[in-house]
């Protein structure tokens, strides 16, 4: 009996070293500190990893795997988003994986929006009375004004000089 109570410990022991894992002896890496400003200060900076604060401020984020993006947001200034380069440098037995940013501080000078447009203002148009057709009736005799009598005829032309004599012989 003895033995088999050896032979079940020495067994639950050795399973126990093939899931232990030499990387839990490496230091970890320590939390990544973002710097993030704008002008003017006061922008909403949202990284796309999840954090974000009112500029100027700092935020802590796990080493992520991949470059991401840090957006700013503020009223009456155009949004704007800014790309962040992430360069890790893996470490030995003795030291922790290094995770480099840039750039650190992300600064963005923000610009003002457009004023949104000025509305259109459509004329007003005055539905118009109809013409009378040409060639009708003149206008009715009730108005201020009289029709304008037609045009005289055109004059006869002046009488053409007498020819010139000719010379006698």
């Amino acid at each position: 009996m003895r033995r088999a109570i050896v032979i079940a410990v020495a067994g639950a022991s050795l399973a126990g070293c093939s899931s232990f894992s030499l990387d839990a002896l490496k230091p970890s890496s320590p939390p990544l500190q973002l710097q993030l400003e704008s002008t003017p200060s006061g922008a909403d900076a949202r990284t796309s990893l999840g954090p974000g604060c009112k500029t100027p401020c700092t935020v802590s984020l796990t080493a992520p795997e991949n470059s991401f993006t840090v957006t700013y947001l503020l009223n009456k200034f155009q949004p704007a988003t800014v790309p962040v380069q992430v360069t890790r440098t893996p470490g030995d037995w003795f030291s922790a994986d290094s995770t480099k940013v840039d750039p650190n501080p992300v600064v963005v000078e923000l610009q003002p929006a457009a004023p949104p447009p000025k509305p259109v203002r459509k004329k007003m148009l005055r539905p118009r009375k109809p013409r009378p057709p040409k060639g009708t009736a003149a206008a009715p005799a009730d108005t201020q004004f009289p029709e304008p009598a037609p045009p005289a005829a055109p004059a006869a032309p002046p009488p053409a000089a007498p020819p010139p004599s000719a010379p006698s012989r």
